[in-house]
């Protein structure tokens, strides 16, 4: 018997499937949601799902050709000062 959900396009993924997929740790993943620096996430009831297609986005926007490359977003490490640091805000440094 075929389930409704046969013909769906969208994979959600749990935060352990969504950390693997990006080839970092789940406690990783929770930290880039913590502070705002991963990628978009529902969360529904007390689960946190990720979308495969929103996955794949994040990590594209870091995508680069050469380490000259300045068109492209940079990801932060997953700590709370990164998160806030000029240098991934878009804000000037200040000196």
């Amino acid at each position: 018997m075929a389930k409704d959900t046969d013909g769906l396009n969208h994979r959600y993924v749990r935060t352990k499937e969504a950390a693997h997929f990006v080839g970092l740790c789940a406690r990783t993943m929770e930290k880039h949601r913590t502070y705002g620096t991963g990628p978009r996430y529902c969360k529904i009831g007390g689960r946190v799902l990720y979308d495969v297609e929103d996955l794949r986005e994040w990590i594209a926007t870091s995508r680069r050709s050469s380490t000259s490359d300045t068109d492209t977003t940079v990801i932060p490490p997953a700590k709370p000062h990164a998160a806030r640091a000029p240098a991934y805000t878009g804000r000037p440094r200040e000196r």
